[in-house]
């Protein structure tokens, strides 16, 4: 019986589906002209150069109607992935889907604001870039559509501008929080990691935004463990007649794991999880819940991390001064940046360090032996991120920190050396400090977005991705 996701829309029946979508062949909405990913580029560097410039479609600031804008309803938000038929008819549409931003919802919102009311972010997402860049958006709902096969829609989704995977109210260690939703917590898990493995010459950028960033973080310590139980099986390398190498992998990974299962997170004093094995090493509640605008700091190593190995903290110190991240640039050059904090989960900066040091300490290895392992059933491993570092955090009270609250994930080309970029955030960059969803308030003009420090790291982040 044929899958029904891989059906094909006849050629004859494309004009058909095309007239009951409502969808939009030609990318952009703003424009005289049909944006690309170049004009939409071109159109983010215009954005980013100053605070004051005006909008590039004179006239059309605010046309997009914040009393219409839903998913669904209306071009710009007419594209929506809620059925195996609606992903049949996207995958006829390269010309579609290769010139959006896709944007995956783990969950229906990303939480209750003080007003009552649910936001979803998506939206704003959508608004955000549609104002500055006439850029188009996909969304992706998955808690409705389901996520049948994790490997063809990542690649759906790499092939696009970028993607940015959303917040929501679910907690990443607790599976039930995910109840209610066609895809669980292991289902969006599935993808999150096949994402990380798809960041390559020909993909977008991946942004993993509050509970996309906790996924983000659980997804490394996935694939860290997937890597040292595939190495710890494997029985031989065909061009390894005499072992060498897959014993230089397995002594790797033997270290890997042997650090992993043996570190500690500890908050406040006391032992959230003992290892990596524990459901709560990679996020974990906070020790306070954070809403509100807060101002990003830099990372900053602080003695209340002492239990974490040295070689980590090492190993993270010479990644930070090797490696430009973005917003650790924005930081330094930037005036005092304000953002949006609305979460009670937060990645820990044990397992980010852990991640950190464990990639670099695989990718040295590996190297040397790619030739090897590239027609070997650890092929995969070429794809893995070169490190990870952890770029701001923020202070929630006197007491409490969010150490991490952005990452920069590297890739490093193994022939060229070239550095690609995804990034991660645990903060809103879309959200304006109301915390509403577009089409519940006035949609923002462009000399709002302009000079609000959000939305413009947003754009940041997007503008340099897409450089790689």
């Amino acid at each position: 019986m044929q899958d029904p996701q891989t059906k094909p829309v006849p050629d004859e029946t494309m004009k058909q589906a095309l007239e009951r979508s409502g969808w939009r062949t030609t990318p952009g909405i703003l424009g005289q002209h049909a944006a690309s990913p170049q004009s939409v580029h071109a159109l983010l560097g215009y954005f980013l150069k100053d605070r004051t410039s005006p909008t590039p479609f004179p006239g059309r600031d605010g046309l997009l109607d914040s009393g219409l804008f839903d998913w669904g309803v209306a071009p710009p938000l007419e594209k929506v992935i809620r059925e195996p038929e609606d992903l049949q008819l996207l995958l006829k549409l390269p010309e579609v889907f290769r010139h959006s931003v896709a944007v995956v919802e783990p969950w229906e919102n990303v939480g209750i604001n003080v007003q009552g009311e649910e936001v979803r972010a998506s939206k704003n997402i959508a608004y955000i870039l549609q104002q500055i860049a006439d850029a188009d958006t996909i969304l992706y709902p998955v808690w409705q559509s389901g996520i049948a096969h994790p490997q063809r829609l990542a690649n759906v989704l790499s092939a696009g501008i970028a993607t940015v995977v959303q917040g929501g109210n679910p907690s990443v260690y607790d599976p039930g929080s995910f109840d209610g939703s066609r895809a669980g917590v292991e289902d969006i898990l599935a993808l999150v990691d096949e994402l990380m493995l798809r960041r390559s010459t020909h993909s977008g950028p991946s942004i993993f935004i509050c509970l996309g960033h906790q996924l983000a973080a659980a997804s490394h310590i996935r694939l860290l463990k997937r890597a040292c139980r595939e190495v710890a099986t494997l029985d031989a390398l065909a061009l390894d007649p005499n072992g060498a190498i897959l014993s230089s992998l397995r002594r790797v990974c033997g270290r890997i794991a042997e650090v992993g299962e043996n570190l500690p997170v500890i908050k406040d004093g006391v032992t959230i999880a003992k290892g990596w094995h524990d459901t709560r090493f990679s996020v974990a509640p906070n020790e306070c819940p954070e809403v509100g605008t807060r101002t990003l700091l830099p990372y900053r190593r602080r003695s209340l991390s002492e239990h974490i190995p040295a070689e980590l903290h090492d190993s993270h110190a010479f990644v930070a001064d090797e490696l430009e991240g973005v917003i650790d640039t924005m930081l330094m050059m930037e005036r005092k940046l304000s953002i949006e904090m609305f979460h009670g989960d937060e990645v820990n900066e044990e397992a980010a360090l852990f991640a950190s040091w464990a990639y670099r300490l695989l990718h040295d290895t590996i190297v040397p032996v790619r030739y090897e392992l590239a027609v070997s059933p650890l092929s995969w491993l070429l794809s893995l991120p070169y490190t990870v570092e952890i770029l701001s955090q923020t202070q929630v009270d006197v007491t409490s920190w969010t150490e991490v609250s952005t990452t920069c994930i590297y890739y490093k080309d193994w022939e060229t050396r070239t550095i690609r970029r995804s990034f991660t955030s645990q903060f809103h960059p879309e959200l304006m400090a109301d915390i509403r969803d577009i089409g519940k308030r006035d949609g923002p003009r462009y000399g709002e977005l302009k000079d609000n420090d959000g939305v413009r790291l947003l754009i940041r982040l997007l503008y340099h991705g897409m450089q790689e």
